[in-house]
């Protein structure tokens, strides 16, 4: 996958005003350009930080918006006020802001100088003032921000900021995302439908079908040489089951899985895809339903969702931008069956075939095995658990006038027992704050069957891109109780549809 940060920066702007005359202002500068290098020199914040003139009157301050708007490469602004910036010369620039927004209240000391403190230091220190009057009229304009507390050269605030930087950059994605739907939803499952306009005018994402003869014609037009290649690949990568190796009775359906593998990945880079779906259902003149394809592919950072689920392959896709060179991974999952000894309550999710590698450290196996569904050959498929630690399951469903993300914070877990006759790659965990409170929520929400399941981003990233993007988001963790979270859902549905306007 290619880096979605290296070609975006966020920009870095601070506000002030000549009340204290040009050495004051050269001082704010210098001091800006300080805050701005400790944001920029951390690595956990992956994009690119660059440090903007300071603004002191309103036609520079919408003119700086404006750029930040119609700049493909801007992500996002952070905003500090250092000294005083009166807020009333913020309302057009505010207003015109369509860009991500983050208000870093902060300063350019971190200890007092308690000693030496004197007027001209408490004129050009006081962010604690300035920063106030900033958020009163964002507030005050209902401008969507995250706001971030705390000196720059610290780790929990860089890694804050870092962590918003990520959720801005899948926001831009969003905007730049083409998702190729070969073939239809399957047949009368709710939940996989959506309105692909209103997606398209709140997310920014283009969903389109192809016929799947379109993506086969590619398929059966694969080189045998490329064939070759990829197969020698899967068998250093894999423990190779015997019947799929060079001499092993089942090697064609290996090759086979290599050729669509190689059509799937021709047809989505020619298209500018980032995200895809396919439909048991719908195979066309496929003879396997992609199942060793798809796992690579998502394990590659595509989006991925099963049975026509495009707003899963949207989440997918998203997850992977947004957790890009971080431990863990991310995969379409399903809720499929529950262990429900009391007090050892455990979900174990899977797919017929497509759940992505990134989830486990271990070295899967490539295997073969019937699939009673679909009508063709039996399909090729990597199989492992997912490595246990922390995760996130994050649903999308279509609630008539928006949409809404149903999120769950889990524990991976190691299965109680081998899991010798399951042909698929899964994953166990225990959901919070616990089995019943977090089934019961998740089906008060309407939450989806498919999710995505990551283990690499934290809550908090899906929170904010949930803000930039004013979007419905229903969270379960450790501190949900059932009766308040319909509550919260009561009153959040009052909000939004009350936002639509009439």
């Amino acid at each position: 996958m290619k880096n979605p940060f290296e070609s975006r920066e966020i920009w870095f702007l601070t506000g002030s005003q000549g009340l204290y005359g040009p050495e004051t202002l050269e001082q704010v500068a210098e001091q800006s350009k300080q805050v701005a290098g400790l944001l920029d020199d951390a690595d956990s914040i992956p994009v690119k930080v660059v440090w903007k003139p300071v603004l002191t009157d309103r036609d520079a301050i919408r003119r700086i918006a404006l750029e930040a708007n119609a700049d493909d490469a801007c992500v996002g602004v952070i905003v500090w006020m250092h000294t005083f910036s009166p807020a009333k010369m913020w309302i057009l620039g505010l207003d015109a802001l369509r860009t991500p927004l983050l208000h870093l209240h902060t300063q350019a000391n971190v200890e007092l100088p308690w000693s030496t403190i004197d007027m001209d230091f408490m004129n050009l220190n006081q962010a604690a003032h300035g920063d106030r009057e900033f958020a009163y009229m964002a507030t005050r304009l209902g401008v969507s921000r995250t706001t971030v507390v705390g000196h720059a050269s610290t780790d929990a605030v860089r890694d804050r900021v870092g962590r918003w930087a990520r959720a801005a950059t899948g926001w831009a994605e969003l905007h730049q995302l083409k998702l190729a739907r070969f073939g239809d939803n399957m047949r009368n499952v709710a939940v996989t439908e959506g309105d692909k306009t209103e997606a398209e005018l709140r997310l920014g994402v283009s969903v389109n079908t192809w016929g799947v003869n379109d993506l086969v014609s590619v398929v059966d037009g694969i080189d045998e040489d490329a064939v070759d290649a990829l197969v020698a690949d899967y068998e250093d990568l894999y423990d190779v089951a015997p019947e799929l190796r060079s001499d092993g009775d089942r090697h064609e359906s290996l090759r086979y899985g290599a050729r669509q593998e190689l059509g799937l990945r021709a047809f989505l880079e020619e298209g500018g895809f980032g995200a895809f779906t396919t439909n048991f259902e719908d195979l066309g003149g496929l003879r396997q339903l992609p199942g060793l394809a798809v796992q690579r592919l998502m394990a590659d950072g595509y989006g991925f969702g099963a049975e026509g689920d495009w707003k899963t392959a949207i989440l997918v896709r998203l997850a992977k931008v947004m957790g890009y060179g971080l431990p863990g991974g991310a995969s379409l999952m399903e809720d499929y069956t529950y262990e429900l000894t009391p007090g050892n309550e455990k979900i174990l999710g899977a797919h017929m075939l497509e759940v992505c590698p990134s989830l486990t450290t271990a070295k899967p196996t490539l295997e073969i095995h019937p699939l009673g569904i679909g009508e063709r050959e039996d399909p090729v498929r990597l199989r492992f658990t997912a490595d246990p630690g922390a995760g996130l399951v994050v649903s999308m469903s279509d609630m008539r006038e928006r949409f809404r993300l149903v999120a769950n914070v889990v524990d991976v877990v190691e299965p109680d027992a081998e899991l010798p006759k399951l042909p698929v790659a899964c994953a166990v965990w225990e959901p919070k704050p616990n089995f019943a409170t977090s089934a019961s929520c998740w089906l008060t929400a309407g939450g989806a069957h498919h999710t995505v399941m990551t283990t690499a981003l934290t809550l908090d990233v899906f929170e904010d891109l949930a803000e930039i993007a004013q979007m419905e988001l229903a969270v379960i963790d450790a501190d949900t109780t059932a009766r308040g979270f319909a509550q919260e859902l009561k009153l959040g549905q009052v909000y939004y549809r009350m936002a639509q306007g009439l």
